[in-house]
């Protein structure tokens, strides 16, 4: 296994980093054990469709872009009153134990070498902590990295009955010389008759590569919803699981990306079916322009004590140049007979017959496309509860649309 980055990080290195942010020991041997298994451990899978290898992630040269010592950002939390939105370094001084059991419980930090790296080095992160009984909306999370590399920890715990809807956006501030590297990892902890609406906007700058993995698990009758647009970024590598452990869990994971000039998406949604009676349904709508590429992987994966269960994954891609690329590989893991399942992926150019339709009404060309794009992200649009990540993705899809020549 590649070692790419033991030439700028080491033992030393990770020590450091939290002597820095002043953590405690349990801490530290963590960061020391995802260090040391890097040897051991595999990039992110390498998605396959006939006649096509996408996104290898091994490829990247890590010793140049990853700086954890000169990580600099800028970060802005607010929550309502009721919810405890902390700075990571602000939560273990002050819910140590409870850190301590969540951190990792959702996300195995050897998943893969890129979560084994960002276990070892991440230097910035937040945690939401929902009390029993607490409703809260409104929370926001805002990144903004002005380094050559950034790791980024969230942690979202909903206790029994609580709920909360948040907004967690990324984008890039101060200019640095060269490439960038951006990761993100995010856990989904949801008690009994829990809900979390996760939402999360992408929007670096289009030097910097990213990967984020977000997972959730859901207890009896609860709920994680995750709401994923990226619209930023050279190269993305997003992925979104769900584990529905309790009886009656439900998840949503909705979707949205848009791709210009020469990005790279690389998108996947999977959900565990793990106990009876749960529901999921995942939504994913992108388009690409210019030279851009994409590519989804979904994965529904039913387990043999998941009876009763309701999983639905739909994927559309819309390709408005001839010089893009899209594929898809949706996914259906079953093995409960008691199951109703199905899954769709379609890419595709926009409809001959809705611009002619639209021609016909006296709509000019460039209106009519662009109106039409804007209509495709509606059933993604609708999902989300947040009103300044559905704005502002809105607004992003605008801007492109408007900059087409």
């Amino acid at each position: 296994m590649s070692t790419q980055v033991h030439a700028s990080v080491d033992e030393s290195t990770v020590r450091q980093l939290s002597e820095e942010l002043g953590e405690p020991e349990w801490l530290l041997e963590t960061r020391l054990d995802a260090l040391d298994a890097l040897e051991d451990l595999d990039f992110p899978d390498v998605i396959q469709t006939p006649g096509r290898l996408w996104t290898d992630l091994a490829d990247l040269d890590y010793d140049s872009l990853v700086d954890p010592l000169g990580a600099a950002e800028e970060k802005d939390q607010v929550g309502p009153d009721g919810v405890e939105v902390l700075s990571f370094t602000e939560a273990v001084d002050e819910h140590e134990a409870l850190i301590r059991e969540r951190f990792g419980s959702v996300i195995d930090p050897q998943t893969n070498y890129l979560t084994a790296l960002s276990t070892a080095l991440f230097s910035t992160g937040t945690v939401v902590y929902v009390p029993e009984r607490v409703d809260a909306e409104d929370v926001k999370v805002r990144t903004t990295m002005n380094s050559r590399s950034l790791f980024n920890y969230t942690l979202v715990v909903a206790e029994e009955s609580s709920s909360v809807r948040l907004l967690e956006r990324q984008e890039t501030g101060e200019d640095v010389d060269g490439d960038r590297y951006y990761s993100g990892l995010v856990e989904v902890a949801a008690g009994e008759n829990a809900y979390v609406q996760y939402g999360s906007l992408q929007n670096l700058d289009q030097t910097t590569y990213n990967y984020q993995l977000k997972e959730g698990v859901a207890d009896t009758y609860g709920q994680v919803d995750f709401i994923d647009c990226n619209a930023g970024s050279r190269l993305s590598k997003s992925s979104v699981e769900t584990h529905l452990r309790g009886d009656g869990s439900e998840t949503k994971i909705v979707g949205a990306f848009y791709g210009h000039e020469d990005q790279h998406f690389d998108i996947d949604a999977r959900v565990w079916h793990r106990n009876e009676n749960t529901t999921a349904d995942l939504v994913t709508r992108g388009v690409i322009d210019d030279e851009s590429r994409s590519v989804y992987e979904g994965v529904q994966d039913v387990g043999r004590d998941a009876w009763n269960t309701s999983s639905y994954q739909r994927e559309n891609t819309l390709m408005l140049s001839d010089e893009s690329e899209a594929d898809a590989s949706p996914k259906l893991i079953i093995n409960n007979h008691d199951t109703e399942a199905s899954h769709s992926a379609t890419v595709g150019q926009v409809d001959e017959s809705d611009m002619f339709y639209m021609g016909s009404r006296a709509i000019p060309e460039r209106t009519a496309k662009n109106m039409l794009v804007e209509g495709f992200y509606v059933p993604v649009l609708e999902e989300i509860a947040v009103d300044e990540l559905r704005d502002d993705f809105e607004r992003l899809v605008r801007d492109r649309l408007d900059s087409r020549d």
